[in-house]
């Protein structure tokens, strides 16, 4: 059931001014799309603040629609802005992003699913803001493998793919579109190419600690290495309600169980997210 009232640990105070306002104002005049605030990200200003910014590439409309998400979606979304990859490399380049995850909406409609402007963003990067680490957390691509080579060469310093769910709520929460060991497939094989991998879980939408840990269990046995658990919270009344808020104490608990299962780097509690001060936790991504 959705409950009227947060609890005490989920209130955070909304930001304003400083870096926050220069970075709003940088990203706005350069026509960006950032996770931060499209999905209502309640971390902008802190990770803005410690130098690390999550863009949002191939538009602001995805080709799915899951019910937990706040992104806009559309059947077609429009041809892909030839200029983004230049325009978020200045971006970086003028803020000096220290680390930066590029991230996009889900393009079912585009041949390759958008790897080749992941893959054009990262030269501009490399080219304009040399000095700035990569992690990519990329959809699925329908694990054609073009697609993931495509993103793999480009030589991210992470490559990321989020699981989102356990295993019985991913028909339930996620686009039809989406599968759950297609993205465990799709993290495998990043791993067999040579990259440091991460993937991330929200926890709220009806799951116990026993589907958790199998997540976790399949999540290691493809080969991640590299994990954040966060609560979901909901967007706005038009995406599914939140089933429980697990507590800061309980987040803590499954950290510990992921570092007992392997993972090299586990971030853990309620307001974590995929991208959460990610480039805290790059020192430990290396193979």
């Amino acid at each position: 059931m959705e409950h009227k009232r947060l609890p005490p640990w989920l209130k955070v105070s909304l930001p304003a001014g400083g870096p926050y306002a220069q970075t709003a104002g940088l990203i706005k005049n350069l026509r960006l799309h950032t996770v931060c605030r499209e999905a209502h990200c309640p971390n902008a200003a802190k990770c803005w603040a410690a130098g690390t910014l999550t863009v949002l590439l191939l538009g602001d409309s995805c080709t799915r629609n899951c019910r937990f998400c706040a992104v806009g979606h559309s059947v077609n979304p429009g041809a892909l802005e030839a200029d983004e990859p230049t325009r978020v490399a200045q971006a970086l380049a003028a803020l000096k992003v220290s680390y930066a995850v590029l991230t996009s909406v889900t393009r079912d409609d585009l041949p390759d699913g958008g790897a080749a402007h992941f893959a054009a963003t990262v030269r501009e990067v490399r080219r304009l803001s040399p000095g700035t680490r990569l992690e990519l957390l990329v959809p699925d691509f329908q694990a054609r493998e073009d697609a993931l080579a495509l993103v793999v060469a480009a030589a991210p310093e992470v490559l990321s793919h989020n699981l989102e769910t356990t295993r019985r709520l991913t028909p339930l929460v996620r686009d039809r579109r989406c599968d759950y060991d297609r993205s465990l497939q799709v993290l495998r094989r990043f791993g067999q190419l040579g990259l440091v991998t991460k993937s991330s879980l929200m926890l709220g939408l009806g799951e116990d600690e026993a589907e958790i840990r199998e997540a976790l269990t399949d999540l290691r046995a493809a080969g991640v290495q590299h994990l954040t658990l966060g609560q979901y919270l909901r967007p706005s009344p038009v995406q599914v309600p939140v089933e429980r808020y697990w507590t800061p104490e309980e987040f803590e608990a499954l950290a510990v169980l992921g570092r007992e299962l392997g993972f090299r780097s586990v971030a853990s509690g309620p307001f974590v997210r995929s991208s959460y001060l990610a480039g805290d936790y790059a020192g430990a991504a290396t193979p």
